[in-house]
């Protein structure tokens, strides 16, 4: 396992994040527990996970299954670094969700009770919240800093603008601010490298791409769509017949590479500079064992004009639409 520093931070974590969003909706806790022990077996260090996950009335299942998780002991917790979220609604009761000082304070609590821990490493905020201003977000974020409950914060979906703001207004304060941005980002959807990459490594944000597959749209899917091992959902089809023509030229490509559609994505990623690390969310066993793969692809600047040529990205703004 290869391994780099988180942003501008002297924290190492590991070039792959073990996302856990399909531990308890699709994956059973005893799975979910192996898993996680053949990613720290593969050297993976970096775990995210979010206060909502397990979606629904089952909203913080997921912490739950790594606080038991945590709870068997053989140093798990001290070998894994936290990442965790806040933001969306816990209930339908004011002040459940969001980054009020208020929410802030209750939902870290609650998720180390449920991660049965006494720290996180990274805490992320999950969207911008538009009607709290970042001297309250913080406050909040600095008391839980002070009180040794938290050690990084972190964004999720932001804009550049929002990180700039964001940094504006910690460096206002002389705190640290930001350390990590987790975007949508891969082959298929490039619209970050237009401002949010560039904030990002202006601040020294380390990039945390979620999707990489893009919904398993680049990780073979019209090989699983012959063979009948895949059956697209109305909204992954739509996405497929509007990029059918993109994706057949990619699954040619890897094939003329030698190597899996979802391994050059993931590699493809792993050569961006921004990037830190992207997020693969495992459902099974098999499907960490793919994604571990990635790491020993190695794609020249022919491979990579290839794939610009067939997913045309971003120069950075305005350089993109403007001389």
């Amino acid at each position: 396992m290869e391994y780099t520093h988180l942003g501008r931070t002297g924290l190492k974590v590991s070039r792959l994040v073990l996302g856990t969003m399909n531990f308890g909706p699709e994956t059973d806790e005893a799975t979910a527990h192996s898993i996680m022990d053949a990613a720290h077996g593969y050297g993976i260090n970096f775990f995210d996970t979010a206060n909502v996950y397990g979606w629904g009335e089952n909203r913080g299942r997921t912490e739950e299954i790594i606080g038991n998780w945590f709870a068997t002991g053989g140093g798990r917790r001290e070998k894994t670094v936290l990442a965790t979220k806040l933001y969306g609604d816990m209930s339908d009761w004011p002040n459940d969700g969001r980054l009020s000082a208020l929410n802030i304070r209750r939902a870290l609590d609650a998720s180390l009770k449920r991660l049965q821990t006494d720290y996180i490493d990274l805490y992320q905020f999950h969207h911008v919240d538009r009607e709290t201003p970042w001297e309250e977000i913080w406050q909040a974020i600095e008391v839980a800093v002070a009180q040794g409950k938290i050690l990084y914060a972190g964004s999720s979906n932001f804009a550049g603008w929002h990180i700039a703001h964001a940094q504006a207004a910690a460096a206002q304060r002389n705190f640290t601010g930001l350390v990590s941005e987790q975007s949508i980002y891969n082959l298929l959807t490039r619209s970050v490298e237009l401002e949010v990459l560039p904030a990002a490594q202006h601040y020294g944000l380390g990039v945390i791409p979620w999707s990489p597959l893009h919904g398993g749209l680049l990780g073979g899917v019209l090989r699983k769509e012959r063979d009948g091992s895949r059956r697209n959902k109305t909204r992954a089809a739509d996405a497929l017949t509007a990029h059918r023509d993109q994706i057949e030229q990619y699954e040619a490509f890897a094939e003329e590479l030698g190597h899996e559609p979802g391994d050059i994505a993931l590699a493809w990623l792993l050569h961006q500079p921004a990037v830190t690390a992207p997020i693969v969310g495992p459902r099974t066993h098999e499907q960490l064992d793919a994604a571990i793969r990635a790491l020993d692809v190695k794609l020249d600047e022919k491979a990579l004009t290839r794939l610009d040529e067939i997913f045309p990205g971003h120069r950075t703004a305005p350089e993109d639409y403007a001389w």
